[in-house]
């Protein structure tokens, strides 16, 4: 947990059901550090190699009416990427044209986002403020963010300035692995299954030949 993660998170309603279940003393401590710390947290080398591993996370973002709206967000590994100690950034491919995101952050630029490693059950949550920039207002960052490999129409790209950030417990977590992850495997087994198959072609060649 960055230290002013739970200066944002730990709200008073927050602590009141910390403090029912017992465990406000400890997250206090956490919070009353973060207040004396001047923010917002830098990312580290870890939050920026574990980014470059990802192909998705989830977006939350706070309407006007005050409902939260959580978008899945994909692309090729390593789209959302880490540009410095306190920003994020990643090329906005082309949805379903609804906009809800776009849209509520043109009203409240507050985001939350979950970064989740199926496979080896960890998941990091960032706190931070968006904001939309097209192509033609920064065309520099526009490039950076594409992947020329990867075909999909960039309306945009989104970068986030970082307040804080927490690592989450594997707790609950189900393992799920791409077809690029279980490529290795299958394809030892794909091997194995082609050699069975040649053998057994050959055992049946002789047996035919001694008839």
């Amino acid at each position: 947990m960055s230290k002013h993660y739970g200066t944002i998170a730990f709200t008073d309603d927050v602590r009141a059901v910390q403090c029912h279940h017992g465990s406000q003393a400890f997250y206090d401590r956490k919070r009353i550090a973060g207040e004396a710390t001047p923010g917002p947290d830098p990312l580290t080398e870890d939050e920026r190699d574990y980014l470059a591993e990802r192909d998705s996370f989830y977006l939350a973002t706070v309407s006007d009416t005050g409902w939260p709206y959580v978008q899945f967000r994909g692309g090729p590994k390593g789209f959302l990427r880490v540009l410095d100690l306190h920003f994020v950034g990643w090329a906005d491919f082309r949805g379903n044209l609804q906009y809800i995101s776009a849209g509520n952050l043109a009203g409240d630029n507050r985001v939350s986002i979950i970064a989740v490693d199926y496979v080896h059950r960890r998941r990091l949550k960032i706190f931070g403020h968006a904001r939309i920039v097209t192509a033609e207002e920064d065309p520099q960052l526009a490039d950076a963010l594409k992947d020329p490999a990867y075909k999909a129409v960039v309306e945009r790209a989104v970068v986030i300035d970082v307040e804080a950030f927490d690592w989450n417990c594997p707790q609950h977590i189900t393992p799920r692995f791409t077809a690029a992850e279980l490529e290795p495997v299958l394809a030892g087994l794909r091997d194995q299954l082609a050699a069975l198959q040649a053998e057994n072609t050959r055992l049946g060649n002789e047996i035919h030949a001694g008839r």
